[in-house]
């Protein structure tokens, strides 16, 4: 379906199944891993795998995801977003299935990747549709409903996966994830007729793709390998190969990824900043899952209970953010969300063995309000500043900006547990190691996500860039 003046014409009915679909896919994607989070410990356990392997079921997911989000960001505007959300759903119910079939950590980790593919072309397709079938005064309302399904998930995530992992076992929660697919699958055959794709009978920059997912592999997982000598070596050729991605696609007339959509100071910056703030508060729950089993010996259940806080309050803030987002500049919300986050982080700083629950909760829900704030107005500032034929880009960058955020977040716990914890399994006596680990990511989180307040307000008053050009021009 080509952009026309009328794009944002279309039925309620396609609109509320176009939401629900996005919203459907936006849940089961976090859940997955915040719910995986939890059963760390209990997977651990089953394969005698040590702190640096287990990361790496999580690192593997996101790294996958990170480096296929851009390109397949760019197929879904050539060959239909329609096409490429039904596609990834379809091979991440496949592969949560062989997640749970694994009978390594080895394997787990590969089945993993493939689930990290899959969601990478859920995650730029999802929001880019939202964004097609919903106009600038109704979309911040959309997208804070889709943010919330990811808050829900996330919130759910750690109840439904300790009790699950406690009860029935960590494979439990791959086999869970099946009928959600199924149901998401069905839904698209059944209501979403249209496609889209603004860009269709371009090229597809085969070279850029693959500078750029060698480039992010290297520098990604370089960085997460900083404690060895080879680690060090990825991440420079990874940063050279940069470079030359940004060469080519400059050059290029038909790039994988426009670069020049970061002349733009409000995408520029609404991008950095989303990127600062999953670099500080993914890893959250992967280090307090560690802290409350391994430190304060609380079983899965109990620990996914504590844990719930955070992403309840972010699924209560996260539409009404949204929502006030398409009214006031989204700027100011988006700010004062990173202070919040900043302020919540800071009290985990303090973090030690007799802490009280309750200090733990109340850090919780400050930083699900803070995030609350900030994610909804964040996403509409991004959308809503590139042209209608960018969509699928500017929804890829959303995707990219939180993986690589969330990877480097994981990959900066485990460069912290490398260095003070080593490779080896979680016995009470690495304990006291664990939780210097565990203050000093926390100390890093926290400065990382003050200068994020600085790189929030630096991106200027938000505004809608098919508002400013007029319909004329998005149909170019």
């Amino acid at each position: 379906m080509k952009p026309t003046k009328d794009s944002f014409h279309v039925d309620n009915d396609v609109k509320i199944a176009a939401l629900l679909v996005a919203s459907i896919a936006s849940f089961f994607t976090p859940f997955m891993g915040s719910s995986v989070n939890i059963a760390l410990p209990a997977i651990g356990l089953d394969f005698g795998a040590d702190a640096i392997l287990l990361n790496w079921v999580t690192n593997g997911f996101l790294l996958a995801a990170a480096i296929f989000a851009v390109p397949f960001g760019r197929v879904a505007d050539i060959h239909g977003m329609k096409k490429i959300f039904t596609y990834g759903t379809i091979l991440f119910t496949v592969a949560s299935l062989f997640c749970a079939l694994s009978p390594s950590a080895y394997l787990l980790i590969v089945s993993r990747v493939l689930q990290g593919i899959g969601s990478a072309m859920i995650f730029v397709t999802g929001l880019a549709i939202i964004t097609s079938v919903f106009p600038p005064k109704h979309r911040g309302k959309a997208i804070g409903i889709n943010v919330a399904a990811v808050y829900v998930g996330l919130s759910l995530g750690p109840v439904i996966g300790g009790l699950m992992t406690q009860y029935l076992g960590w494979r439990s929660l791959f086999l869970m994830i099946i009928p959600f697919g199924l149901l998401v699958v069905a839904i698209v055959f059944w209501k979403l007729h249209d496609e889209w794709a603004a860009s269709r009978g371009e090229k597809f920059d085969w070279i850029g793709s693959i500078l750029y997912s060698v480039m992010l592999f290297l520098v990604m997982y370089g960085f997460s390998s900083l404690s060895q000598q080879d680690g060090w070596v990825m991440l420079i050729v990874g940063v050279v190969g940069f470079f030359a991605f940004l060469r080519w696609e400059l050059r290029t007339k038909s790039p994988v990824f426009n670069v020049r959509l970061f002349k733009n100071t409000a995408f520029t910056f609404s991008s950095l900043a989303a990127l600062i703030n999953y670099s500080a508060t993914f890893a959250v729950t992967l280090l307090l899952s560690y802290y409350l089993q391994y430190i304060r010996g609380f079983e899965p259940q109990t620990a996914g209970i504590i844990l719930v806080a955070q992403p309840i309050l972010m699924a209560i803030t996260a539409p009404l953010a949204g929502r006030m987002s398409d009214r006031v500049d989204a700027r100011i919300i988006a700010t004062i969300g990173m202070a919040v986050v900043t302020l919540g982080l800071f009290t985990f700083t303090f973090i030690g063995s007799d802490t009280p629950l309750t200090t733990i909760i109340i850090g919780l829900a400050v930083l699900g309000l803070g995030f609350g704030l900030f994610s909804s107005p964040n996403t509409n500032v991004i959308m809503g500043s590139v042209e209608r034929r960018f969509y699928g880009v500017a929804s890829a960058t959303v995707s990219t900006m939180r993986l690589i955020g969330q990877t480097m977040s994981i990959g900066i716990a485990t460069l912290v547990f490398a260095l003070l914890l080593g490779r080896v399994q979680i016995t009470p006596e690495q304990y006291t190691a664990l939780l210097g680990s565990i203050h000093i990511c926390f100390v890093v989180f926290t400065v990382l996500c003050f200068v994020g307040v600085f790189v929030s307000w630096y991106r200027g008053e938000s505004g809608y860039q098919e508002e400013k050009d007029g319909p004329e021009k998005q149909t170019e």
